[in-house]
Parts: structure tokens; sequence; C-alpha cells
């Protein structure tokens, strides 16, 4: 089964990048604040009905036991919400879409895997081509701004946060999918509804935060219904959450670069909704990483 948690997480990531993307605002300095709050809000919301509904007896213990994880886990989707405020310095890169392949790379050297050349190869084809498909929204990105004579300053292109944000983000997010597998798949130390009502009641505790701040301390009007885009991505976001940690506790040495793929569904779902148009190469690298997910698929029923 964690082979359709995995797709299902793939889907609704992608289908969540696609509503940040509508949502966010260069402009709006607060952008990656408003994020959070709906990513917790609906969180938060999700986490108590999951608890209710389901008759979890959850302990409070388990946040601490589990904020390492939830920590990487926000730090990295909070640059990654800071990086949507801007698309010609848009910290999206090869480098931050790798996290997924050194998750597999440190349970492979940490941890004894039982792996087929099938899962190796699969794994292999999906890596590579999220990182190619990154390489090729990069140089997409950077003709479109040339096109349209966007000046950007070089420290953004070459500088210290050209190369800091993405960094950043694949090395907290890879730690933190690390740290996740090793909770509920190499050693177990949670289980799969304390470790997503963790995450969640955690992510809401940040969210009070970042309202209260925003509210009270810089004095700003929230306004749900304009945040519509960012609530639809919060609901996403919050599914493929569900679904990750099934996935991750069944299999995470192959459902993390599994997983990673999600931005081909964001590219696929961007072409069809928002009409943004794919090069010949992006079409071939999409292709590669479908059939290197097949081949996961394949080997999973082997």
């Amino acid at each position: 089964m964690w082979f359709i948690f995995a797709l299902l997480t793939t889907l609704a990531w992608g289908s969540a990048d696609l509503f940040y993307k509508k949502g966010s605002n260069r402009n709006d300095k607060f952008s990656h604040v408003k994020i959070v709050i709906m990513v917790g809000l609906i969180m938060g919301t999700h986490g108590l009905w999951y608890m209710f509904s389901n008759d979890i007896h959850f302990s409070p213990f388990q946040l601490i036991r589990y904020f390492p994880v939830s920590l990487c886990y926000i730090l990295s989707m909070t640059i990654g919400y800071i990086g949507l405020r801007y698309i010609e310095l848009s910290i999206s890169s090869p480098i931050q879409n790798s996290s997924g392949a050194i998750t597999a790379i440190l349970l492979f050297i940490f941890f004894k895997q039982d792996l087929g050349w099938l899962e190796i190869l699969a794994i292999i084809i999906i890596s590579t081509g999220v990182f190619a498909l990154a390489l090729l929204e990069k140089k997409k990105e950077n003709e479109e701004l040339a096109f349209k004579n966007v000046k950007i300053d070089p420290k953004y292109k070459i500088g210290f946060l050209a190369i800091i944000f993405p960094v950043l983000y694949c090395i907290i997010d890879g730690l933190g999918t690390f740290a996740d597998a090793i909770y509920l798949d190499e050693m177990t130390l949670i289980s799969e509804n304390d470790a997503l009502l963790a995450y969640e009641f955690t992510f809401f505790i940040c969210s009070v935060i970042a309202f209260i701040y925003y509210t009270v301390i810089k004095k700003q009007k929230f306004n749900f219904i304009k945040e519509r885009n960012k609530g639809f991505a919060a609901i996403f976001e919050t599914i493929g959450q569900f679904f990750y940690v099934f996935a991750m506790s069944g299999s995470a040495i192959i459902a993390a670069p599994l997983i990673s793929a999600y931005s081909i569904v964001s590219v696929i779902l961007s072409r069809i909704f928002l009409k943004e148009k794919l090069t010949k190469k992006q079409y071939i690298v999409i292709l590669f990483v479908i059939i290197g997910i097949i081949l996961l698929g394949i080997s999973d029923e082997l």
C-alpha cells in the first residue's frame, strides 16, 4: 500500500504547488506569513477532526518526541514559501529538488536496505528526472525574464542568496525526511497517527504565532476570502501530509524520491490550468519520470 500512498501524496502536493503559485504575490512581503497561517489552520482543523472521529488518544508528549522532524519540515517549507514571493529571485533550483535523492542515499548508507536492481534503477531515473526538470524550469524562467527585460540583481543570480536558500532547503528538508524515515520506518519510534497529529498540531501552533505576528504586531487585517488560493493549497498540503506518513512508514527509501516527483505533477497542472507552455525537453523528462514511477509500481508487485 505504501506505493499508493506515495502516489497520492505526490498528486496532492503537486496540486498544492499549483495553488501556491496562484496565491503567491511577489509584491506582498507577508505572503509567506499568510501561507503559514492558512496551512496551520487547515492542518489543525484536520488534526482535531481526525483525532476525535477515530477516537485516538493523543498525548501532548508526542509533540515533543516528533518535534525534530516537525521543525525540519516547517523550517524548509517556510524557506520555500519565502522563495515563492520572488519569481525572478526564485529559490527553486536543482539543488532544492534533490532532497528526496539525498534522503535515499542517507538511508542506504546508515541502514541496511534490501533493494532490487529494478527499484534502484527506478530511484535513479526519478531522481535524475526531477533534477533535470528543475534545470529546464530554471532555464525557461531566465529566458522569460530576459524577454520581459526584467533586471535581476546579480547577487540573487550568483551571490550568497542564490546559493544559500536552495542549499538550506535541500539540507533541512532532506534531514527532516531522513529523520521521518527513522521515526516511522527504520526504528518505529512513533505511530503513523501520532506522527500525523504531532506535525499538524505543531504547524497549527506556528499558525497561531504567525497570525498574532501579522494582526497584532504588524497591525494587518487577514482576509480569509481573498486568500482562498492559499486555502486550497493548504487543503492539498494537508491531504498530502496524511498519506505521506503512511507512505514513509511502508518503505521510506523508495517513497522519498518518488514523492519528490510532485514537481512533475505541478508542471503538468500548470500546463493544463495556467496554460504555461512546456518545451519538448520538459515533455521528455516528464515521460522519463513517469517510466521510473511505473517501474517502482512493478517492483512493488513483484
